[in-house]
């Protein structure tokens, strides 16, 4: 299931073995659907029989369907009855799959769109008498198929278990204080600062014994209403004992807290004396269950209280009882504030707040709490930091998300990667690599990994980044010579990457020289060739030349052409260079004798690139050598067959009007005239168009280099329209803009145009050809009449 497809007919439900929580009633599936509507899942105590269908299942249950009511809805049924049913949340995708997951823990079931787990969550659902049991999933339909993939079951940890409440029993105990001084990052939280007296600018005193409690009036005011603090540093509670009010201020600064079921009325009356509403709400709930179930008293001593959350037991903001919209206005107002903070040459930026700050990042801890002028002032000068920016941290230490302004600026998130990585803020450091990533553009990829390559913590953005200047090699070494300025150790990473795609070898060793050079312009080896009559290796590579000399064997000689090898052979760069002239040696020995051995099968310079692309070349109009028809022969399989006619299709043909004797895609890749072949037209973004559309699938991409049209038998001759490729079917690049271009004049003419500059070295799964402007028919001058379409380039 992870390799191919599972197809589940209509009214059907499929179960596997494996497909099953480790924990009952506790897990997350994690997997991929294709479908027009009604992506249903059934989570049910054992698995269903061969003729199973959640409808008519009497056994309890829940069924998760996403894309009811003909994709427009989201529904969720308990026993076979609803007790969901919300527009507009978790549709379905027929044109692509789509990534889910779906956990369930103790009744609380969450959904969420996207590739990984517990995040992008777009809704969540707590039953209120959970049924437990369930631990096998089934992928089941209505009334058209559904295709799942990469179906994946996990366990729930306390890492991340979306659950609103548990109950857990064992023995009270008060967690040691922690010291933050040798805390790790990824569990840096408001925890820390738990009854800490850094920091603390309120004291409670409780018991008879009265013990000191310190506590931070921002954490506690935007929790409940702790108002008659805001006047007093001290506050007495005599009638409070010490463990009460370490149960309520656990919950909190950690988000969960433990307390003996004798003691829950007491919290509750202490939750509600204080208006902390989660505390008291889970207070009740759990009495309630108590009272109901007489035996728990009986085998426990206990009760563990977690807040609803995607991450519990994290104390961050988004995973702690803290409203975000209070905390922002004593952001707004200046309430409680205890640091102003000015930035040299701006001016003040904000009235903050220490221990906000700080429950985020410890650098501003330690700023605020090592005894030096920062933690005795109310006032902090920074240097060096971009204001926008700083605004924008700012604004996510209090609320945890990023705003729009930051999102549409790739500039402004650069920066708040870089002070996200200053001041050690690891969240924001992965939503701004996250939408840094959602936003970048082929231009900016070099630029970008310049940057992160100097920050230690920005592994999986460099990681990202030079694969995929790996995977588009033509398109980074031949827009622009940005590529030069890396750092030496991401170029040798993208050399030797496994995924590292080209279209020929020569380009390797071009993009090796122009780096070890630091080229100011794009030039090939021939002109190296030519500089080297005058000048050392020492002299034109300086300090890059052993970095030279250490990449040079990682271009793949032997699979260049013989005339090339003969021609590096005579060069002055073999004369000059040893390590070339001993790998162009090697090459022809092994092209002219075809040796063999242990040797040569193992070296990875006699094998071809795992992910090396097949030259498809225009030759003539309507030749044998385009993709569509290589498509056909089932990619070099057998002789030529319609693709679209083929079992299992190679590609998918669409047109921007509805199928129609006229409006057929199989007519397009046909490879026979037609005197009627039309796209219709449709508004998109308030513009009129029409298209054809060519999906390679999802294991095939083309680099565009030329294509042909043919009209039809019509005289709606094209003057404006565009060829365009996409990885997705969704944001489109014009690969070549044609405005009143009169080429095709005939009926049933046959046309062709190359495809030139950098954009022709980008790979796309899609392409589409679109009339962006009238065809010459004064009667329908929007229908875009070919009846042929075919696509050349470097195949992959």
């Amino acid at each position: 299931m992870t390799e191919k497809f599972l197809t589940v007919p209509p009214f059907e439900c499929a179960w596997r073995e494996d497909l099953k929580f480790r924990e009952a009633g506790r897990g997350c599936v994690a997997f991929e659907a294709l479908a027009c509507n009604d992506v249903t899942l059934v989570f049910r105590e054992n698995v269903g029989s061969q003729g199973y269908h959640y409808k008519r299942d009497s056994s309890p249950h829940y069924t998760i369907i996403l894309g009811s009511h003909r994709n427009r809805r989201l529904r969720i049924e308990v026993n076979g009855k609803t007790v969901v049913d919300v527009a507009g949340v978790g549709l379905c995708c027929s044109s692509s799959f789509q990534s889910y997951w779906i956990s369930i823990y103790d009744g609380l079931i969450t959904i969420g769109n996207g590739k990984y787990p517990f995040q992008d969550v777009v809704f969540q659902w707590l039953d209120s008498s959970p049924y437990c049991n369930v631990h096998y999933i089934g992928l089941s339909s209505w009334d058209k198929h559904v295709k799942y993939r990469n179906v994946n079951v996990l366990s729930l940890t306390n890492t991340h278990m979306p659950l609103s409440k548990h109950v857990v029993f064992g023995d009270y105990q008060l967690e040691d204080e922690i010291d933050y001084k040798h805390m790790d990052y990824d569990k840096w939280g408001l925890l820390n600062f738990l009854e800490s007296w850094d920091l603390s600018d309120v004291l409670f005193i409780v018991g008879q014994e009265e013990k000191p409690v310190p506590a931070h009036k921002p954490i506690l005011a935007a929790s409940g209403n702790f108002s008659f603090c805001s006047s007093s540093f001290v506050i007495k509670l005599p009638s409070v004992s010490y463990p009460l009010l370490h149960a309520l201020l656990h919950y909190i600064y950690a988000g969960w807290t433990q307390i003996p079921h004798e003691q829950l009325g007491a919290l509750r009356a202490l939750s509600l004396q204080f208006e902390v509403t989660p505390l008291v709400k889970q207070c009740e709930e759990v009495m309630e269950r108590f009272k109901l179930d007489k035996k728990l008293l009986e085998t426990s001593k206990n009760v563990e209280l977690t807040y609803p959350s995607i991450r519990p037991h994290c104390s961050t903001l988004s995973s702690l009882p803290v409203s975000i919209q209070r905390l922002k206005q004593l952001k707004l107002t200046g309430q409680y504030s205890d640091v102003n903070i000015y930035i040299e040459s701006y001016g003040l930026i904000a009235r903050a707040h220490k221990i906000v700050l700080s429950l985020w990042s410890i650098p501003f801890a330690r700023m605020f709490t090592n005894g030096m002028s920062e933690s005795m002032t109310p006032e902090v000068t920074l240097r060096d930091v971009p204001p926008e920016a700083f605004k924008a941290m700012l604004d996510f230490l209090y609320d945890g998300q990023l705003n729009d302004k930051v999102i549409d600026s790739g500039a402004l998130l650069l920066q708040l990667l870089l002070l996200a990585d200053k001041f050690g803020v690891t969240f924001l450091q992965q939503e701004s690599c996250k939408m840094l990533l959602e936003c970048l553009s082929e231009d900016s990829v070099c630029p970008l990994l310049q940057v992160v390559s100097s920050i230690p913590s920005c592994g999986l953005i460099k990681e990202t980044l030079q694969k995929r200047i790996s995977m588009n090699f033509d398109y980074y070494i031949s827009a622009s010579i940005d590529f030069v300025l890396l750092d030496e150790t991401s170029f040798t990473n993208i050399i030797k990457h496994p995924d590292l795609t080209v279209t020929s070898e020569e380009k390797v060793l071009n993009a090796i020289l122009m780096f070890g050079m630091k080229a100011k312009e794009l030039l090939g080896w021939e002109v190296v060739d030519q500089l080297m009559i005058n000048s050392k290796p020492e002299l034109l590579f300086g300090e890059r030349l052993q970095l030279v000399y250490d990449l040079l064997p990682f271009v793949r000689f032997p699979l260049l052409q013989y005339s090339l090898l003969e021609k590096l052979q005579n060069s002055n760069i073999s004369w000059r260079v040893p390590v070339v002239q001993n790998l162009v040696n090697e090459a022809i020995n092994f092209v002219k004798h075809g040796l063999a051995g242990p040797e040569y099968e193992e070296n990875v310079r006699f094998q071809h690139r795992r992910s090396s692309y097949r030259e498809l070349q225009y030759i003539c109009d309507g030749d044998d050598h385009g993709v569509i028809y290589f498509a056909g022969t089932s990619y070099g399989e057998h002789p030529w067959v319609n693709p679209l006619l083929a079992e299992p299709k190679k590609i998918t043909i669409t047109a921007s009007s509805p199928h129609s004797r006229y409006t057929d895609p199989k007519v397009l890749v046909s490879r026979t005239y037609q005197g009627t072949c039309f796209a219709g037209p449709r508004l998109e973004n308030g513009h009129k168009c029409a298209w054809w559309m060519v999906d390679l699938g999802q294991d095939h991409q083309l680099m565009c280099n030329y294509y042909t049209l043919r009209q039809d038998g019509s005289k709606a001759f094209p003057r404006f329209w565009n060829i365009q490729g996409s990885l997705d079917g969704k944001s489109w690049t014009n690969l070549r803009v044609h405005e009143n271009d009169r080429t095709v004049c005939k009926p049933g003419q046959f046309a062709s145009w190359p495809i030139n500059g950098p954009n022709a070295l980008l790979p796309f799964r899609y392409f589409r050809v679109v009339l962006t402007g009238p065809t010459t028919d004064v009667t329908n001058p929007w229908n875009f009449c070919i009846c042929y379409l075919e696509l050349y380039g470097y195949f992959l």
